[in-house]
């Protein structure tokens, strides 16, 4: 079996593949303070909360982070208690996507990934990916399967703390949509701001994206923080909760000397 590991600013997403099916899944926040074995034992506990162990079942491990604390850490722990190497998706990992940005090397782990996944779901097809993390990322992919690069804009949550540490009379609010954009009250007016504007912004870079693209393109989500935002964006096609994950499968199968079982 294959264990996956994306790791984000925010959280981390790992998901077990048996064969080709994500068979389990669980997120964990991210903390770059963890050492390989405070990571091994978070690890062990979830696999065994599904049957699993380090030394039976887990025959492969494959990571994308854009944490580097964390990338090293779990570089160790994998060597030290799954007995081999994590192909790690880095400058010089086959990915079988070409980068054509100013600067390949500097283009997140995790932007590569969703690239891979999605011109293996969507063959010969144009693809927007909206992804919403710590920040949200839409990103541009050629029908010949190219990551052409894209746009970078404060997550949902990000956004929302910025504004209630640098407001005095602003209080936290949970992050829904409220009933009416016309916000009657202090909460439902941040929320409206938050939520509905969040969307117009993401739906703003998606229509000038899409046009850049040649007019037409497939709209695709992902990411840990969506949730909130994607029933109310226009623009966005479908979701594709485990894009990373199945990115990290196609990439690991590209680079491992041997496929898990």
């Amino acid at each position: 079996m294959l264990l996956a590991v994306d790791v984000g600013n925010s959280q981390t997403h790992l998901g077990v593949f048996r064969r080709d099916e994500l068979a389990h899944e669980w997120r964990i926040s991210t903390d770059q303070a963890r050492t390989a074995d405070e990571l091994a034992l978070i690890f062990g506990d979830f696999l065994a909360l599904a049957g699993l162990s380090f030394d039976n079942e887990i025959t492969g491990m494959a990571i994308s982070s854009v944490v580097p604390r964390a990338t090293q850490e779990l570089r160790s722990m994998t060597l030290r208690y799954f007995g081999f190497a994590a192909v790690v998706v880095e400058p010089g990992t086959k990915t079988g996507v070409a980068v054509a940005t100013d600067n390949p090397r500097e283009v997140g782990a995790d932007r590569i990934v969703n690239a891979v996944a999605a011109s293996t779901l969507y063959p010969g097809e144009p693809v927007v990916i909206v992804d919403f993390g710590t920040a949200i990322t839409v990103d541009a992919v050629s029908a010949r399967g190219e990551y052409l690069g894209g746009a970078i804009a404060p997550g949902i949550e990000t956004a929302a703390s910025a504004l209630f540490q640098s407001t005095a009379q602003i209080r936290r609010v949970e992050l829904v949509a409220p009933a009416h954009v016309i916000g009657k009250n202090t909460v439902t007016a941040v929320q409206s701001g938050i939520v509905f504007g969040t969307a117009a912004l993401v739906d703003g870079l998606v229509e000038q994206v899409t046009k850049e693209l040649g007019g037409s393109a497939r709209v695709i989500a992902t990411g840990g923080h969506a949730g909130a935002v994607i029933e109310h964006s226009n623009r966005i096609e479908q979701i594709e909760p485990h894009l990373t994950l199945q990115g990290l499968k196609l990439i690991f199968e590209l680079n491992a000397v041997r496929t898990p079982p």
